[in-house]
């Protein structure tokens, strides 16, 4: 079985079957320098006939897909995952930052079919059904993690700067915000919720991963935002 390559903005990395390959703010692939990222996030490691991704670190969580989109797993800290597909996305944020990289693997032990998807007004991936402002929203947040042409970093704008994209009110933007995430909660999507009755305060970030890792939107979708704020700009120029 041969070691994997990891992809991470334009540059690969081997991985060696006798030891661990550490992925973070130090290790064998230095991410960034972001404080609020750990020093030894993630590791690649080689155990019984088969690699293995572990997140090492103490409070972030990654997650992780294969390259349709349709397989897709949370990594919280100390969990590990066998990488039995060709390719798997990972991706993760630290402060306002997401970051993501590819693990390219020689063998597959499992495979998938591709997405099938839809619709007019409605995007659908899996039981998920998505309106049109909805989307939008998350494309909004998702726009400079989208534009990226290889693995590499993203930046989450703050909810004021995303309304403004769309040329929302913030209010409006928050409510559906709110409705985005309290849907995906109720299909089963981890990370949205800080506790009963409570959203998460990071959920802008894990609803980013989620939407991008599972082909929920991407960088084709991408022209709806310009449109929009087209719309809402002739709207605002009527009244």
């Amino acid at each position: 079985m041969k070691s994997p390559r990891i992809e991470f903005c334009g540059e690969h990395y081997e991985v060696k079957p006798e030891e661990p390959f550490y992925i973070g703010r130090e290790g064998d692939l230095v991410i960034d320098e972001n404080p609020f990222l750990h020093r030894r996030f993630l590791a690649i490691d080689h155990e019984g006939g088969m690699y293995w991704l572990v997140n090492v670190g103490n409070a972030l969580s990654a997650t992780v897909t294969d390259s349709t989109g349709q397989v897709q797993a949370w990594l919280a800290p100390g969990a590990r995952l066998p990488i039995v597909f060709d390719e798997l996305q990972v991706l993760f944020s630290a402060g306002s930052t997401t970051y993501d990289f590819t693990i390219h693997a020689e063998s597959q032990f499992y495979g998938t079919s591709p997405l099938t998807s839809a619709s007019s007004g409605e995007t659908t991936v899996g039981p998920i059904h998505l309106t049109s402002s909805q989307r939008l929203l998350i494309l909004a947040l998702a726009e400079d993690v989208l534009r990226q042409n290889s693995p590499g970093r993203g930046e989450i704008p703050a909810s004021a700067q995303a309304a403004e994209r769309l040329g929302w009110t913030q209010t409006a933007f928050n409510r559906k915000l709110d409705n985005v995430c309290d849907k995906l909660d109720r299909f089963g999507v981890p990370g949205l919720r800080g506790g009963r009755g409570k959203l998460a305060t990071n959920r802008r970030s894990r609803l980013v991963e989620y939407a991008v890792s599972t082909r929920m939107v991407d960088p084709s979708d991408l022209v709806l935002l310009d449109h929009e704020a087209e719309a809402s700009a002739k709207k605002a120029a009527a009244e």
